[in-house]
């Protein structure tokens, strides 16, 4: 492994949860003969390479190795890169993300702020002449030109490496051309700020105007002799940044895309392909959410599909998208299942929950979906048979004006359910093991990511892809249920070889809670931690409750505007549930983790049901739910002013005074999402009131912590002591 790490906190540290030599950012070619992808060179090695797969005979070939550049495998990290993968929570150093052109005969990437070319079929590299640091690479479809930002400019440089100029340059001191807004890349999972059109004759850009968003500073305590970072940050009710598009030809036309951006002020996804450009934006209240058709000459743009909801409309990744044959792909929230629609006619049954497309292949649609919360699996469905392709574009003008309802509203009726179409095709499961998948396909050739309960593989059309990670040493042993009247998805871990009914263990719960991702799922990846907790003499118990997705629309709406409330009994309730189906479960001495929303929860739960929880660990908690995200907080409580009670009674600040059990607070002291104001007004509270508590700070660490080794033998620590002396509070159930 080439490392004389022996803990396995140090080694999960170093090889960054064993995704370190993992195949991972595949592009396949359409030919179907060629897959591309990022893999580093080790288990403990963090610099990226870029390969070639031939998918005939399985050989493999190096294109591009930071160690070979002039930019070099040591060089350091551009501001804006760290600050792209920080976005993408990805720690990994070299090459980090690559563009291709329509044959993938051509990649680009960046490397330390310098511009590469690779030619796929010789793997000749190829330093290009353009501008440094140079940022967020795209070659165009044909394979002439790339697009590149460089400061907060968009510039275009030929693929020989000559011609570099500026297409678009800022005309204030607050704009930017070409990247995501904070918020597109936190929160809404668009990480791109120009599109190219088919024919490489133009871009559509954005135009971001950061001047309205407020300023906050992030400074780093390790070196004062820096001055702090000024961060854009648009928190719940303050404005956000100004997103225009623009459609930039390289004969220097430019022609502003036209729509109600007053109203629908998120952009949130963008598609330029053979058929139209499509641009799908959302207004504030995240109640309405439109498909645009967008006139690449005149920069007007119709109405293409729409989908409303009072309480919120969720982005789903891969849409919108067309086929081949130029139909539309969407989706619908139909009662309580998210269906994919071809042409407005739904093609997934009641019950599987779609979850993201991942590639159109043709006429073949892949696509992530579940019918059981805790798996992910593949699945196609072939459009070919579908009835003659309509007009794509409604003949309704984008402006015409729409309901914006509370998102706060009652649960109103469900909207009524598309009409099944006779003849509409079949989806087919492309995965058959429990897991967690995901994948990619071009030119028939189906790439497959399965994380397993057992193991971790990639295949290409059904053979292996080389893996360079570390077998962890630790297995995970999970007991996954669904357990209580709400059937929670649950999963229970006791210490490696735990002979049931010889001993009663501590408990410690490890959610995470937050409507961003499950954590009780059929893949060994999410349970190294618990494991390595359980083997200290816990029992640990992984509970997804409301508001978690993978479960359909009404149980991701299902706490509404309350934060705190559901996903707190939801987690006493599978406490419980488990301590009564597997036993050996000491309830009298129960504590719980958690980072970021889970950090919250922790932190909730001691302060509002000691009664059940005895000691907890928050790690970056979202304390003061004014000071987090405008598109996250806004989407189930609203704006404040319209729900000061609902903002009130899911922050934590005014809870201080109750404090009567062990807390320790952590946070990563760069961290620009949920910024260390959180933890640091939650302990100046609770110092006002007398409550003694813990705060680790973590120099040097953003959101994704960075520190798993330290930490977790820190927090083991606090818990064990917390847990066998407990401090005063109520009495246990």
């Amino acid at each position: 492994m080439g490392t004389t790490v022996t803990s396995f906190p140090a080694l999960y540290a170093q090889t960054q949860g064993f995704t370190l030599g993992a195949p991972h950012r595949f592009t396949v070619a359409p030919d179907g003969t060629t897959v591309l992808f990022l893999r580093s060179g080790g288990g403990t090695d963090a610099v990226g390479r870029l390969y070639a797969h031939d998918v005939a005979t399985g050989e493999e070939r190096l294109l591009a190795d930071p160690a070979h550049l002039d930019a070099g495998d040591d060089t350091p990290m551009t501001d804006r890169e760290r600050a792209r993968r920080e976005r993408a929570r990805d720690r990994s150093a070299g090459i980090g993300g690559y563009s291709t052109d329509a044959a993938v005969t051509t990649a680009v990437f960046t490397v330390a702020g310098r511009l590469y070319a690779v030619d796929v079929r010789t793997a000749q590299v190829t330093g290009l002449n353009a501008q440094e640091p140079a940022a967020e690479a795209r070659i165009d479809p044909t394979g002439q030109t790339v697009a590149y930002v460089s400061g907060d400019e968009l510039r275009v440089v030929g693929r020989d490496g000559k011609e570099d100029r500026a297409l678009a340059t800022p005309d204030g001191p607050d704009i930017t051309w070409g990247l995501p807004e904070h918020e597109a890349s936190e929160s809404m999972d668009r990480f791109e700020g120009h599109w190219w059109a088919p024919d490489g004759r133009s871009l559509i850009a954005a135009r971001v105007d950061n001047t309205p968003v407020q300023i906050w500073y992030v400074s780093d305590p390790e070196h004062p002799e820096r001055p702090p970072t000024a961060l854009r940050y648009p928190s719940a009710g303050t404005p956000n940044a100004e997103v225009t598009l623009h459609i930039l030809g390289l004969d220097g036309a430019r022609i502003p895309v036209r729509w109600d951006a007053e109203t629908f002020e998120y952009v949130t996804r963008v598609t330029w392909d053979d058929t139209a450009l499509l641009v799908c934006v959302q207004n504030r209240p995240q109640t309405v959410m439109r498909v645009l058709a967008a006139d690449p000459v005149s920069g007007e743009t119709m109405l293409a599909a729409e989908n409303t909801d009072p309480r919120w409309t969720t982005i789903v990744n891969g849409l919108p998208a067309h086929t081949a044959a130029g139909r539309l792909i969407w989706s619908v929230d139909d009662g309580d299942t998210r269906r994919l629609t071809v042409d407005g006619i739904p093609v997934t049954p009641p019950g599987l929950q779609v979850e993201e497309v991942l590639a159109v292949d043709g006429e073949t649609v892949l696509f992530a979906a579940r019918d059981e919360p805790a798996e992910r699996h593949l699945w196609t469905v072939d459009t070919t048979s579908m009835s003659p392709v309509p007009s794509p574009v409604a003949e309704v003008p984008s402006s015409v004006p729409v309901p914006v309802p509370s998102p706060v509203a009652e649960v109103p009726s469900p909207a009524p359910a598309p009409v099944p179409v006779a003849g509409a095709p079949s989806p087919v499961r492309v995965t058959a093991a429990p897991g967690i998948h995901d994948g990619t396909r071009a030119g028939g050739v189906t790439v497959v990511v399965a994380h397993t309960l057992d193991s971790d593989t990639v295949t290409v059309d059904g053979r292996p892809l080389r893996s360079l990670a570390v077998e962890p040493p630790l297995r995970p042993q999970v007991r996954l249920a669904a357990l209580g009247t709400r059937e929670l998805r649950t999963a229970v871990l006791f210490p490696t070889g735990h002979v049931p009914g010889s001993a009663k263990l501590p408990v410690l719960l490890s959610p995470y809670g937050g409507s961003a991702a499950q954590r009780a799922v059929s893949g060994r990846a999410w349970y190294y931690a618990q494991q390595w907790f359980a083997d200290q003499g816990f029992a640990v118990i992984v509970a997804d409750g409301r508001g978690t997705p993978g479960r359909g629309p009404v149980w991701e709406r299902a706490r509404l505007d309350d934060h705190a409330g559901p996903r707190l009994q939801d987690q006493v309730d599978a406490l419980h549930a488990a301590a009564d189906r597997y036993g050996d479960m000491d309830l009298t001495r129960v504590g719980i983790r958690g980072w970021s929303a889970g950090g919250y929860l922790a932190a909730l739960a001691v302060l509002r049901r000691p009664d059940v929880f005895h000691a907890a660990v928050a790690g970056a908690p979202v304390t003061d739910q004014l000071l987090y995200s405008s598109h996250w907080q806004e989407r189930t409580l609203g704006l404040p002013h319209e729900n000061p009670a609902g903002y009130a009674q899911g922050s934590l600040i005014a809870d201080a005074p109750n404090l009567s059990r062990p807390l320790m607070l952590i946070h990563g002291l760069l961290d620009d999402n949920v910024l260390p104001v959180h933890t640091m007004k939650l302990s100046a509270a609770l110092f006002a009131a007398g409550r003694p508590h813990t705060v680790l700070p973590l120099p040097g660490a953003t959101h994704m912590g960075n520190t798993a080794d330290r930490m977790w033998e820190m927090e083991l620590a606090f818990l064990r002591n917390a847990l066998t002396h407990p401090a005063a509070g109520p009495g246990v159930r």
